[in-house]
């Protein structure tokens, strides 16, 4: 695939692992069901370590939540845009977007000009050591007033995904995905993305363990997957045939998991003025 023809592509925003603990505790005090549904048994000579029960919590928003967002900067026609695209998701989750909120929001959106796009994953957005409270939760580096729409809907639902907990498609290890980690180390370094080594392995080559993950299957059509040149990916078969497809809105499974992630009637979108 050309450098030129190349899709920009997000990064995982993920707290490290100092901050897990609180992650969690927000997690928790935000929806219960976030706390592991088992702790795995002590074993003789061992003891439960904290950090470890944080790493399998979950970062699900309460039922029916509301959730704030406001626009730290941005111009009007960039706002409007985001509005119009976020709101895919609420017509399928039982969660809603305030676009009126102010300071206090939950997700706090930036139109910074560093390259990079990247949103907190769920409750994640409420460790203030990692995000602090004047500053973003999300961030649209590359969509400009002249952007074409396309692909603010391919960015816009693909954030809004992560700021409702969902992870990278292709991280998760019911994917089967392997690598051919030598083309992915060029590819990936160069434009537009740019990414160090480090960045490389975190955001493509790693994948969640089973335990940190909601979904069922891996679904090739998800607007939370990267589009790859499929000479990346030595296997399987299926996914090298479809790799560098770009998936611009969600997919019927997109839909389906979103409901069972935030179930009951969907809400409306509460749209700036």
């Amino acid at each position: 695939m050309p450098r030129s023809e190349r899709p920009h592509l997000c990064i995982d925003r993920v707290v490290p692992m100092h901050n897990k603990i609180s992650a969690m505790t927000h997690a928790a005090r935000e929806n219960r069901l976030n706390l592991p549904r088992a702790v795995p048994a002590k074993r003789p000579g061992s003891y439960r370590h904290i950090a470890r029960i944080a790493a399998e919590a979950g970062k699900v928003w309460g039922k029916g939540r509301t959730l704030g967002v406001a626009f730290l900067d941005g111009s009007s026609i960039q706002r409007k845009r985001v509005v119009e695209h976020a709101g895919s998701w609420c017509n399928y989750a039982n969660v809603a977007f305030n676009f009126k909120a102010n300071a206090k929001a939950e997700i706090r959106i930036s139109f910074g000009a560093d390259g990079d796009s990247w949103s907190g994953i769920g409750t994640d957005c409420l460790v203030t050591e990692y995000f602090p409270k004047d500053g973003p939760t999300m961030n649209f580096g590359w969509l400009r007033d002249d952007t074409d729409d396309t692909e603010y809907r391919r960015v816009v639902v693909h954030e809004f995904g992560h700021a409702l907990g969902c992870i990278h498609e292709h991280s998760n290890p019911k994917g089967g995905i392997i690598w051919n980690e030598k083309l992915v180390y060029e590819y990936f370094s160069g434009p537009p993305n740019n990414w160090s080594r480090e960045d490389i392995l975190y955001n493509v080559i790693q994948k969640y363990a089973m335990n940190q993950i909601n979904g069922t299957t891996f679904d090739a059509k998800s607007i939370m997957l990267y589009a790859f040149p499929k000479e990346l990916v030595k296997a399987p078969a299926s996914y090298r045939a479809i790799a560098a497809r770009v998936n611009t809105q969600l997919s019927t499974r997109d839909k389906k998991f979103a409901a069972k992630l935030y179930p009951g009637k969907p809400q409306k979108l509460k749209k700036s003025a």
